[in-house]
Formats: C-alpha cells, structure tokens, sequence
C-alpha cells in the first residue's frame, strides 16, 4: 500500500490505534477513550450505547481491545448470547475515528481484578450496588444500595462475580481520517489469518 503513510503508517494496527489515542488524550476536552459500541438482542435489533474503552493490548494476531461492565447489563447479555460486538471512537479534535468489528470474550483474570482495585471505591460500590439494566423505582433506592454495599464490603471490595471485562478480538479494523471536501482517507485491515492482515484504501 504505497500512499498508507503519515498517520497510517504502521505495520500494526493496534500500535497506530494507540498513537492515535495517545494524541487525542492531548486534545479531547473529555473521555478520549469513549467508545460507541454495538451489540443485537435476541431478535437482531442493533443495540448501541458510550463505554470508555480501558486497554488496546497486545500486537499482530494477539490484539484486543478492552472494556469493562456488569456482566448481567443488557450489553453483557447480548454479547455473551452472540460472541460478537463492534464499536467505533471518534474524535471531533482530530476529525478522526476508528472502526472495529471482531469477536468477544470475557477478561474475568487478574486483569479484571486490578482494574476493578484501580477505580474509585464508590465506583467499586457502585458494581456491587447497581442492578445494570433493570427497572429503578427511583435514584434513593439505588443510594441506599450503595450505602448497604459499604457497610457489607467495607473499604476493600473484591470483583463481583458479575463484572467484569470484555476483550474484542478484532477481525477487522477501519482506519478514518477526515479530507478536504469530504476526500475522506480510509483504510481497513481484515484478519486473513492469525498473524496476517489485508490492507485495503476505502473510497470515502
């Protein structure tokens, strides 16, 4: 692909993933890491929502990217009933996105467990408190939740069984920067095989 070059030189997806990244961390006022991802319900209907994506791991055939949520929300249940799920992050400061679609697993490891150990501790309460999805009969319900959490778990929770991550495995990746007059550069990298990918330039 001899015109993939500047910010979509790389022989890695996920590196140039993460150079983009790292640059909007400098320029996106909030959540740089927001990701919108899409799931389907039993019936197909497309089900999307705004996650903050946690980790982009690993290089080649071993890349992912990570996220982290109550297991028993409406996107756990739909991603564990099909294995799959896509997302894309934009970035209105650089007037750039990336696409991705792949499979999914659960990260439930020592991963997940110094995620969780890494947040607030009324976030972490909050896990334990939260119902993810469900009917609420209103918001002092769910504060008294999380004050019985706190006196139940103390200072220290430990990862409820129920959240914990997901880790997409991409089979493709969409790489968009924005062109004058909506010339728009895309070029997306399609898994072949576990340590091959095709790279293709997209029209806009």
């Amino acid at each position: 692909m001899t015109d993939r070059t500047g910010i979509f030189a790389g022989d890695d997806p996920f590196d140039i993933a993460r150079a983009w990244l790292a640059e909007a961390e400098k320029s996106e006022i909030n959540d740089p890491n927001a990701i919108a991802l899409s799931t389907v319900d039993a019936e197909g209907m497309p089900d999307t929502r705004m996650v903050l994506l946690k980790d982009i791991d690993g290089h080649g055939p071993d890349g992912s990217f990570v996220f982290y949520t109550n297991y028993d929300s409406a996107k756990g249940r739909q991603i564990s009933a099909t294995g799959k799920a896509s997302f894309v992050m934009h970035w209105k400061s650089l007037r750039r996105q990336i696409r991705v679609r792949g499979t999914v697993t659960r990260e439930e490891g020592p991963q997940a467990d110094a995620y969780y150990a890494s947040r607030a501790l009324k976030s972490r309460l909050g896990a334990w408190a939260s119902p993810q999805s469900q009917p609420l009969e209103d918001r002092a319900t769910l504060v008294a939740a999380v004050a019985k959490m706190s006196l139940k778990h103390g200072t220290n929770p430990a990862r409820p069984p129920f959240w914990g991550g997901f880790r997409i495995t991409p089979t493709q990746i969409e790489f968009w920067a924005d062109g004058a007059f909506r010339l728009h550069d895309r070029f997306v990298w399609v898994r072949q095989a576990e340590d091959c990918w095709k790279i293709t330039r997209l029209a806009p």
